[in-house]
């Protein structure tokens, strides 16, 4: 049995809130990480790691949004989640945000291999979608040789 137009809709829409939240906990991780770090071990986070993943969100949430309105959903508002404790030192924060980034682009993996943003989506949402897997892409590389040299 097929799959009809507004059933397919609604699942790239919940594929893609699934990859934002991902990308919202990638997020606030990074943003805890950078608090509990020197400056210059900051500035390294956030050109290396954070811009990438505040990029990628921004992708999203527009392309979500774009899609909603475009097929008459309405639009979902997205809250920053906590990264947990607070008080975390800066590696499981970013290994934390790296797990989280690799599921946000595990799920828009999957949602193109489903093919329905080839059927039932539209040029600009399969753009966004290479977009955010592009923007992912080398993280948890970045992330490595960050920690590896972290506190030197």
């Amino acid at each position: 049995m097929g799959i009809t137009t507004a059933e397919a809709r609604e699942q790239i829409l919940e594929d893609l809130v699934a990859a934002i939240q991902s990308l919202g906990v990638a997020s606030a991780s990074l943003g805890e990480a950078y608090e509990a770090v020197s400056v210059t071990s900051a500035d390294r986070l956030e050109a290396e790691l954070f811009m990438p993943v505040q990029k990628a969100l921004g992708r999203g949430k527009r392309a979500y949004a774009r899609f909603a309105e475009q097929t008459g959903h309405a639009p979902q508002s997205f809250e920053i989640p906590s990264p947990g404790n607070a008080n975390q030192a800066a590696k499981p924060l970013v290994e934390q945000a790296v797990a989280a980034a690799a599921e946000a682009d595990h799920r828009v993996a999957e949602l193109q291999d489903s093919m329905l943003p080839i059927e039932f989506g539209d040029a600009e949402l399969r753009a966004a979608l290479v977009d955010v897997r592009e923007l992912l892409d080398g993280l948890a590389t970045a992330a490595r040789e960050y920690l590896r040299t972290l506190g030197r």
